[in-house]
């Protein structure tokens, strides 16, 4: 579900209770798949690792923020193969609502529970996250309140990076044909590169872009969003190879798609064609 648009609502009657932090390196994964009553955002802030959310598995890395709405079934899990365990900071929070979305929920980036950042967003939340450490390890007068101030700004952040910025009364504007050289310069590169990593974080920094704003015109453009699109093209580039009698692994057909983890890449293709990967070989 998507936020509504009403930033006066959000400026005016945002005063969630601030409930806890954690910060740690992930050494160990969880022992409970699980859920909470209140609200909860996860930051990663080195890193890689994988959590199980919803029934799915999601690699995360730096920069990446987990949404745990209410509800929400999640576990985080330890990855032996990581070279860099990951370090994350949890922020807790309840009494949040915001017009259109469930008590103590925020919006979720194209229905996923994965926001990536980078650039200037991802400085800004990496120093709240440390002044916020500096700030729960010191016992001074308001220090909860100084806490409540710092998680305030953390969420305002995340929810302004999924809404468009206010209308100024005067100023310039995408006309349509630009929006649709946008959205060519992204079928262009897709196509070019569909076989490697990929960041809609990166393009849409290189081209002075905000991630929603590009998801928002590509799928105006198209009908679909980038990252589903994306998909398709890699599923579709597999299935040209195991149909062409390409000799080497599904690991290796993964990899020649821009995938690292053959299941992943075997549950997204089966899903997609209705056959596994070697059914179709």
């Amino acid at each position: 579900m998507e936020l509504q648009k009403n930033t006066q609502f959000i400026m005016e009657d945002l005063n969630p209770a601030f409930l806890f932090t954690w910060k740690g390196i992930r050494n160990r994964g969880e022992d409970n798949y699980h859920s909470h009553d209140h609200g909860e955002l996860a930051f990663v802030l080195s890193g890689t690792g994988k959590y199980r959310i919803e029934d799915e598995i999601y690699t995360v890395q730096e920069g990446d923020l987990l949404i745990f709405n209410p509800g929400v079934r999640h576990q985080a899990l330890f990855c032996p193969e990581s070279e860099t365990p990951t370090t994350e900071f949890f922020i807790g929070y309840s009494d949040l609502q915001l017009q259109g979305l469930p008590p103590n929920s925020l919006p979720l980036p194209e229905g996923e529970y994965m926001l990536h950042t980078a650039g200037e967003l991802r400085q800004r939340l990496f120093k709240i996250c440390s002044s916020m450490e500096a700030e729960k390890a010191v016992c001074r007068q308001g220090r909860y309140f100084m806490l409540k101030a710092y998680m305030i700004q953390f969420l305002l952040l995340a929810i302004r990076e999924q809404c468009e910025p206010m209308e100024k009364p005067q100023g310039c504007a995408f006309e349509s044909v630009n929006r649709k050289y946008v959205v060519e310069q992204i079928l262009n590169y897709f196509e070019d590169h569909y076989n490697e990593k990929i960041s809609l974080d990166q393009i849409a920094e290189n081209m002075y872009l905000s991630p929603f704003y590009i998801s928002k015109i590509f799928k105006s453009e198209t009908g679909d969003t980038p990252i589903r699109h994306l998909i398709n093209i890699r599923l579709e580039k597999a299935k040209e190879l195991l149909e062409g009698g390409y000799a080497g692994s599904i690991q290796e057909v993964a990899a020649t798609v821009g995938y690292d983890d053959a299941y992943h890449f075997s549950k997204l293709f089966k899903k997609h064609f209705g056959i596994s990967p070697s059914q179709v070989r």
